[in-house]
């Protein structure tokens, strides 16, 4: 997205918890946080954010993006979102005010129904090389004992195999 935008930067908001996710399907977000640094961490167009942390559970996305354009007016913020994300995204809490005040860049994703928002001025596809990895085909490929290497940073897959005690 940093090489396909007119994005300045791309902040990886790290989520203790999704509303629309069980948090027991997850790892602790203070692991989630700290992966994150790792696979980002030489890239200056990347910051990771654990703003989520110290806010009220579970998070939205429209509290966190007023919370960060109040602490940080001179912004402006943007969400980018894949394409699987689109269809439920009206259910989304206050979503008519995120598309109001936000622009949403959705990242392509195979194999999506199309969402009534395909075509919403509002909404920015983004042509870029669709890479059909997931966190979700990540965390089932560990869970059935495969191996995740070319999927993840190497410094990210060290530390899932030290703390974790995944032999790839």
């Amino acid at each position: 997205m940093a090489e396909y935008t007119d994005l300045d930067r791309i902040w990886f908001v790290v989520s203790p918890q999704n509303p629309f996710k069980k948090s027991h399907t997850l790892l602790h977000e203070f692991d989630r946080l700290e992966m994150v640094r790792m696979a980002i961490d030489d890239n200056p167009a990347f910051a990771v954010s654990d703003i989520e942390f110290r806010m009220p559970r579970p998070s939205y996305t429209i509290d966190t993006l007023t919370y960060l354009s109040a602490e940080h007016p001179l912004y402006k913020f943007s969400l980018i979102i894949g394409e699987d994300n689109l269809e439920n995204f009206p259910k989304w809490k206050n979503a008519e005010k995120i598309l109001e005040y936000y622009p949403i860049y959705v990242y392509p994703r195979p194999r999506v129904v199309h969402s009534s928002l395909k075509n919403d001025p509002r909404i920015l596809h983004v042509e870029a090389p669709l890479i059909d990895i997931s966190a979700t085909s990540i965390r089932r490929a560990v869970k059935e004992g495969k191996s995740i290497r070319y999927l993840v940073p190497d410094n990210v897959l060290e530390y899932i195999q030290t703390k974790f005690f995944f032999v790839d």
